[in-house]
């Protein structure tokens, strides 16, 4: 047994329940002094956290079996495309190690597709979590492509501290399909778009 945190997709308990059928759903929580980005390649990004102290990231907390661990290195691509790290979160009123997936180093920020997004904006709606960090990701990407392409009304990056305006309730009504198993490689090629992403 161990214990996981998804901050993603698999904040998504129907993902979830097909993916991984032995995890259990513990708890809500927040990580402290970390921010959630989208990072990967264009309109095909997927969501990660980097330390920033001035923010949290709410996050799910799972207990997963050893079987399930072993799915959820190969949709992540485990270790080439996400690594593990072993945080520390409250779970029963002490102190304990967790695991989570953060991206490695080397993908930008960019933008998810519309699939993607609509199911981590299940998870959080399921969950009752404030968009406001997933807004704020979507802001960066839209910066850090506006940079990238050069465009003169984009000077400085926007100011985080106070709330977007990011539509994300209307825009996104796309269903997850889990009649299949998302097909990643990890092995040989760069990561292709699974069906659904952490």
């Amino acid at each position: 047994m161990r214990y996981y945190i998804a901050y993603g997709s698999n904040l998504n308990t129907e993902q979830m329940n097909y993916r991984c059928p032995t995890a259990e759903k513990l708890q809500t929580s927040e990580l402290d002094g970390y921010r959630l980005e989208f990072r990967g390649s264009e309109n095909n990004a997927y969501a990660t956290i980097l330390p920033d102290e001035a923010c949290k990231v709410p996050v799910l907390l799972w207990e997963i079996q050893p079987e399930d661990e072993q799915k959820l290195d190969r949709y992540e691509g485990w270790p080439r495309f996400y690594r593990k790290e072993n945080l520390e979160l409250e779970i029963g009123g002490q102190k304990q190690e967790a695991m989570v997936y953060i991206m490695n180093d080397g993908f930008e920020r960019d933008m998810p597709s519309e699939r993607y997004l609509a199911t981590v904006m299940e998870g959080y709606e399921e969950a009752g979590f404030d968009p406001a960090p997933i807004e704020m990701a979507l802001e960066m990407s839209e910066w850090a492509i506006a940079e990238r392409e050069g465009l003169s009304e984009i000077e400085t990056e926007p100011d985080f501290e106070t709330e977007p305006d990011f539509e994300t309730e209307s825009d996104f009504e796309m269903e997850p399909d889990f009649e299949t198993e998302p097909e990643f490689e990890v092995e040989q090629e760069s990561p292709a778009e699974p069906e659904m992403k952490m």
